[in-house]
């Protein structure tokens, strides 16, 4: 997918983003601060059926959300992880495995990721206007 689209509009494109990414339990979500990651995160997370409130993880690093199928979703942020190790040492890498995981700052610990992973890039056009791009990649994810 690539798309460009207005933030009031992103309604219309988290279905579309739905379907590309279902094959997928790790979603990757790059793209500069304050490009909108955690905002599509929320708006996939009210698609999904989550009913708690969506919040940045940035400083617990993990948020665990339940989805309306009763499955669990886990929004990650690790910007502030060192290094894979760091990761490791938190269970991260764990959580990975078994559940729809939605994480931002993902270069912070590649190695720790599954074989594949679905790719969302937000670009920012201007203070309304966001480019999407997405794919599916894998390791040794050298185009992320």
């Amino acid at each position: 997918m690539d798309v460009t689209y207005q933030l009031h509009e992103l309604t219309h494109i988290v279905p579309l983003l739905a379907k590309e990414g279902e094959s997928n339990l790790t979603w990757l979500f790059k793209g500069e601060m304050g490009a909108g990651k955690t905002t599509l995160i929320n708006a996939l997370a009210q698609y999904f059926g989550v009913i708690d409130p969506v919040s940045s993880p940035t400083y617990t690093l993990v948020n665990e959300y339940e989805a309306a199928n009763g499955k669990l979703i886990y929004h990650m942020d690790w910007y502030r992880i060192k290094d894979e190790d760091e990761a490791i040492n938190a269970g991260i890498d764990e959580l990975v495995q078994d559940a729809l995981c939605w994480i931002e700052w993902p270069e912070k610990a590649l190695g720790i990721l599954p074989e594949t992973a679905f790719v969302i890039e937000i670009l920012v056009i201007d203070a309304q206007t966001r480019r999407l791009i997405t794919k599916i990649i894998t390791k040794p994810y050298l185009d992320i």
